[in-house]
Formats: C-alpha cells, sequence, structure tokens
C-alpha cells in the first residue's frame, strides 16, 4: 500500500532524521502498519516496539479540544460564530468568535514576558494582557493561544480542566483507552533532552502545557498508534453513522471555515487537496506526529516520531514531512 509514501517514511530513519517512526495507512478496511528504528538514542540508544504513547503535541488540538467544541455546537450549547466574551467576561476583544479561534485567524498577538517561567494562574492569568492585531480575519496566524481560550470556554461551560472534559467527552465515549494525559515514563517514547528538565518522558514536551497541566487544550495527551487509527476510523465512519454527533456536522469540516472562506483552514484542522480535487483534514504535533484523515475516500495516515530527541530544532524532519504528504496525497488515488 502506497510504497513510494512508505519509503519516505523509511528515509527518514535511514537518513537519521528521526530516531523510529511508527506508521499506518487506512485506506477502506485495509491497514499497513510498521514500525521500526529507535525510541532512544541517548543517553543510550533502545529499540522502538509496539504500541509506544507518543506525545502527540498539537494534536491534541484536534483529537481533544476540537471534538469536545464540535460536540458542543451539535447539541446546541454553543454556536461557531459565538462571541468569546459571552462565555470569558473578561476576554480582551469584543469581535473574536469561536470559529476565529478554531480557524486561527483571531488576530491575537502580544508578548508574555518569562512565559515560560511563569505558574499556572499567573500564565491564564497573563494571556488576558494579550490583543488582537491587524491580521484579525485577515490572515491564519496559527498559534497555541486559540486553543488555550478555547479551553477555558470549555471549562465555563462543563465546570472542570479541559483535560478532564477531554477524557469525559472523547477519550471515553470513544474507547480510546490507552490514551492519557498522565501516563506512566515507561510506556512512553522520550522527546527532548533540556538543561531544565533532563530527559522528557512520558511528560508534556510543550513548556505552556507542562506549565498549565490539566488546564491546557493545545497539548498535553499522550497515544499509541492502536488508538490514533481508532480515532481516525471513528472519525470516517461518523461521518455517516452518527453515533456520536446527532448531526453531520463533520461534513462542516470539508470547507474552509475561515471567515473569508478561502485562507485553507476548517474548524480546528488544516485543509489539503486530494487528487480529485476534494478537501482532506490534516494536522501536525510539534514533536514529529502528523495526521491526515480524507472522509470522503475513506483513508487515512497517520504518522509518529519523535523528530525532538535528543534535540530541537529539526528543520530537515519539516521539510520531509511536507514531501511525505504530497507523496501520499498523489500515490493513494492512483
Amino acid at each position: 500500500m502506497n510504497p513510494k509514501t512508505a519509503q519516505l517514511l523509511h528515509e527518514l530513519v535511514d537518513s537519521k532524521i528521526v530516531p523510529g517512526v511508527s506508521y499506518t495507512m487506512i485506506q477502506h478496511e485495509k491497514k499497513q502498519s510498521e514500525f521500526f528504528g529507535e525510541r532512544q538514542l541517548v543517553p543510550n540508544r533502545v529499540k522502538l516496539t509496539a504500541q509506544l504513547k507518543y506525545d502527540i503535541a498539537s494534536l491534541t488540538k484536534v483529537v481533544g479540544t476540537t471534538t469536545v467544541i464540535l460536540k458542543l455546537v451539535d447539541s446546541g450549547v454553543l454556536k461557531f460564530d459565538d462571541l468569546i466574551i459571552k462565555f470569558l467576561p473578561a476576554f480582551f476583544d469584543n469581535r473574536v468568535t469561536i470559529r476565529h479561534l478554531l480557524t486561527h485567524t483571531s488576530g491575537i498577538s502580544g508578548y508574555i514576558k518569562n512565559r515560560n517561567k511563569l505558574g499556572k494562574e499567573e500564565l491564564l492569568k497573563a494571556l488576558y494582557t494579550l490583543h488582537v492585531g491587524p491580521t484579525f480575519e485577515k490572515e491564519v496566524v496559527y498559534t497555541d493561544i486559540g486553543m488555550l481560550f478555547l479551553g477555558q470556554v470549555i471549562e465555563s461551560i462543563y465546570g472542570m480542566p479541559v483535560q478532564k472534559v477531554i477524557e469525559q467527552v472523547v477519550l471515553q465515549p470513544l474507547l480510546l483507552d490507552s490514551s492519557s494525559f498522565s501516563p506512566k515514563k515507561e510506556e512512553c517514547v522520550p522527546t527532548e533532552i533540556t538543561l531544565e528538565r533532563g530527559l522528557i518522558q512520558g511528560v508534556v514536551h510543550d513548556p505552556k502545557a507542562y506549565i498549565l497541566g490539566d488546564r491546557c487544550g493545545s497539548a498535553g495527551l499522550f497515544m499509541p498508534m492502536q488508538d490514533l487509527v481508532s480515532f481516525s476510523r471513528w472519525m470516517i465512519n461518523e461521518r455517516t453513522t452518527h453515533n456520536y454527533f446527532k448531526s453531520n456536522i463533520l461534513n462542516e469540516l470539508l470547507k474552509d471555515q475561515t471567515p473569508t472562506k478561502n485562507l485553507g483552514r476548517t474548524y480546528g484542522w488544516d485543509l489539503r487537496i486530494n487528487r480529485f480535487d476534494q478537501k482532506c483534514i490534516y494536522h501536525t504535533g510539534y514533536t514529529g506526529t502528523f495526521l491526515l484523515i480524507d472522509l470522503l475516500q475513506k483513508d487515512a495516515l497517520i504518522v509518529l516520531t519523535n523528530r525532538v530527541h535528543p534535540v530541537t530544532p529539526n528543520n530537515e524532519f519539516l521539510l520531509r514531512r511536507d514531501q511525505i504528504i504530497a507523496e501520499y496525497l498523489r500515490e493513494k488515488d492512483i
């Protein structure tokens, strides 16, 4: 299945761009999975094994936070064009909506001094010192900030930390039983080695998520391949079965949902185009994870790496990732 894409994935390890790769390609009911390379290079080398948990980083945004927001819209609790100040009265702008945050078109900008040295409550408070800049509704500027505020919207509705909501509203109903915000260290692939934290393993890599803990809606989830396969299959099947959502809300993911309808993002997800000129949903995670789901063709590509081990940045990975996605979109439809 998709041999050229598989070759490019093997080259990530062969070229020593990442320590190891775990991938799955789904094509209707068929599945091709492999894992190869190493889970860890330093302080000692350890072989990669099956079903280890990965820090999926920003995939948390779409697996967790976006799914909760879709559930709230589907159940009529909120609307995509609801103002954020409706839920967060202290919010600093009366134009920004759920749609803006989901599509990264809010224009929120600014600088939080010593951000990574603040405590949880200090950082949450500091978010309200930001402002909306000139890119509002005009450009997609990808940041974590929108998802952090969406996490707070979710908390205002459920009355509990956003990660607890994700557990109860997404992980448990979808039977993603091996996924966790607090995994056992030995079950996880390590990420970066830093002077401050040493070898980061079983604890979220992202600095903001590390500070915010269960109050973070932008990162923090650890998942094994089996659960991401289950999530992808659920997305593909849910579009027609409506077992979780009451409406056909997943069809809305196949449209550009930015305010101008031409900036290439939908609710939570980025968009890619297959060779039939159909939209696919796509997202990446800083640690070296990425997920593409073609809801119409019932295909998916799931790739898990720890490209930030032992150190970051790793810009060559970003170039190769784009090549892999482009090849997959070409090859899978031939």
